[in-house]
């Protein structure tokens, strides 16, 4: 990222839509952006799994897990699974685990926080459809900035 989501939103103004909950930055990365791609699961992380699994070409992948703090959505394995399928970052409305490996991985990643406790694996879940959470929707297609002030979200008609 060139500029800090402050200095854009400078620049663009109410263009750009500012998510209002607050994050942990918990990657090695703590600016990233890039093409929204969105998956829509609750305490199973299967479909999170697949999609990071394809070539990420510089996505971030915005995770609608309910904002739930009681299972880990994503972990070390999964991490590092993004990073060599080249996703730029994760945000994870929901939690993750072993966020001491996380903090030294090349990927930008934000969360709402931390738990042990491992994902459900059902399968149950939904890939690139419009999320909402923190008063911002994310349409895949549309472009994400993440830095340590916040989340800046650009439509894919902006």
């Amino acid at each position: 990222m060139d500029l800090s989501t402050a200095d854009l939103y400078d620049q663009l103004g109410e263009a750009v839509q500012s998510v209002s909950l607050q994050f942990q930055d918990l990657g090695g990365e703590m600016a990233f952006s890039g093409p929204i791609r969105t998956v829509k699961c609750y305490h199973d992380n299967v479909v999170l799994k697949s999609l990071l699994s394809t070539p990420g070409a510089g996505a971030v992948l915005v995770v609608d897990g309910g904002g739930s703090l009681e299972r880990a959505l994503m972990g070390d394995m999964i991490a590092e699974i993004a990073v060599k399928n080249g996703w730029h970052g994760v945000i994870i409305n929901g939690a993750i685990r072993d966020r001491a490996v996380l903090a030294g991985l090349p990927l930008g990643v934000k969360a709402l926080g931390s738990n042990p406790r491992k994902s459900a694996k059902d399968g149950v879940g939904e890939i690139d459809v419009p999320v909402a959470f923190g008063g911002v929707v994310f349409t895949p297609g549309g472009t994400v900035y993440a830095d340590a002030d916040g989340i800046l979200v650009a439509g894919p008609a902006v």
